[in-house]
């Protein structure tokens, strides 16, 4: 992802209709629509075909291990400096080495999410996962790109406006791939399409959606290369371990280093944990799909927007450290809304209630924490490198500790399962009051 710090609102010096027109310029809406394209495959090859898999019924064991086919997000950062480096063949030549990459991801996501759509769940499945790793790959290739290009694209007065829209339509991407294609595939259902079928129209569908981001960058200019930009040029490989090697040492003669970059992998580990079972629980405890995309993508999207805008709020208004103890304590107690769900059964205003809940204290810790994340990062030689690295140890726990939920979900049931999500949340806050009792905050704060 890119700094954040990049991304600071100048003064409204135009007024209110300069600082809204920014957003009809040519540059930031390639922008919008390129978080189209970003936000699009997560679901993909994650909750979406979560559906589809609990829907054909498959063993929770198998749906929890499908959570690993996101380990390309953990190791995104290994691969970025050869896309820094290197051409994509004939397409950098004929669009620029920017452009060339995003047509080159967008064409591979468009292939790959069309050919996961034509396997079966049950008697292919490692087909399945071959192909939500492909859809993965391509995805966090693409992630790298679109960061790199909005930087370079947008001036700094479009640098807030850009990146605003950018969350904004990544965020409906995710809405489309997750209730658009679950809407759709029972809409086809209705319709008399056969059952074997209706998956594979599903992400057909998806698949032309993200014809949004190929347009996009198509329409797209090159931007220019900055004059201290690294030559292209050179061993790549050598760079890589330069820049990582870098990164992390700079993080090891911290004091607690340790502590710190568990608290990373830890804090969200209670929301990944319950998260990727959420839709086979749906699911599995009698809601249909319809209903599954109206409240569980629907419903949560306007909920997680406005727990967004209030994480954003008390991070502003509360110290780092007491805005994280609030942020966990949140997430904690949201996982046990779920075992309440389990406890009423098939009950559409208490799911809309669970869901509510989930997602809104979910959107406040997200928020704070990328606000700790930024922080930890502040104005070194390595920025980049370690925010890349700091977010991919942050999705440890969606990818590799979570990837267990299916086997203790068969085991305990899942009003105790969810009771054991939120009991996850407590390693992250004991390293959140070592940390604190050790004085991190204050040195935090006082970085410059």
């Amino acid at each position: 992802m890119t700094d954040t710090s990049r991304t600071v609102s100048t003064r409204d010096e135009d007024g209110l209709l300069a600082s809204l027109a920014v957003y009809l310029r040519r540059r930031v809406l390639i922008v919008v629509l390129l978080g189209f394209s970003s936000g699009l495959p997560l679901a993909l090859s994650g909750a979406t075909l979560t559906i589809w898999m609990a829907e054909a019924q498959v063993n929770l064991t198998t749906i929890g291990l499908f959570a690993l086919v996101g380990v390309p997000y953990n190791f995104k950062f290994i691969w970025a400096p050869l896309v820094d480096a290197l051409d994509v063949p004939l397409l950098g030549r004929w669009l620029g080495r920017r452009r060339g990459w995003l047509v080159f991801t967008q064409l591979l996501l468009i292939l790959a999410v069309a050919w996961l759509g034509f396997q079966d769940p049950v008697l292919s499945p490692w087909h399945v996962a071959f192909g939500a790793l492909l859809v993965a790959t391509a995805s966090a290739t693409q992630d790298i790109v679109v960061d790199a290009f909005r930087v370079e694209s947008l001036e700094v007065r479009e640098q807030a406006a850009g990146m605003a829209g950018y969350v904004a339509a990544y965020r409906v991407g995710m809405l489309a791939s997750g209730a658009g294609v679950v809407l759709l595939v029972a809409w086809f259902e209705l319709l008399g399409v056969p059952r074997a079928e209706v998956w594979a129209w599903g992400y057909l569908a998806a698949a032309a959606m993200v014809g949004v981001g190929l347009f996009a960058a198509l329409m797209a200019k090159e931007p220019s290369v900055p004059a201290d930009a690294p030559p292209r040029e050179g061993k790549v490989v050598k760079r890589v371990m330069q820049t990582a090697v870098g990164a992390f040492s700079e993080f090891l003669i911290r004091n607690s280093a340790v502590a710190i970059l568990l608290f990373v992998v830890l804090f969200k580990f209670c929301d990944a944990f319950a998260g990727t079972l959420t839709g086979a629980f749906v699911i599995g405890i009698g809601f249909d799909k319809a209903t599954y995309a109206g409240v569980v993508k629907g419903v949560g999207f306007a909920a997680a927007l406005l727990g967004g805008f209030a994480g954003g709020v008390i991070a502003r208004a509360l110290p780092l450290a007491t805005a994280l103890w609030v942020g966990g304590i949140l997430q904690m107690l949201s996982n046990l809304a779920f075992s309440w769900q389990a406890w009423m059964g098939v009950n559409v205003p208490a799911l809309m209630t669970t869901i509510v809940v989930e997602n809104f204290a979910g959107a406040i810790g997200t928020v704070i924490f990328v606000a700790y994340i930024s922080a930890l990062c502040g104005n070194r030689a390595h920025t980049a490198t370690q925010y890349a690295l700091l977010t991919a140890l942050a999705a440890v726990g969606r990818t590799f500790l979570a990837s267990s939920a299916g086997f203790i979900a068969v085991e305990t049931g899942w009003i105790v399962f969810f009771a054991i999500t939120s009991v996850a949340a407590l390693p992250g806050l004991a390293l959140l009051a070592y940390l604190q009792a050790r004085g991190h905050f204050r040195e935090l704060g006082a970085r410059p």
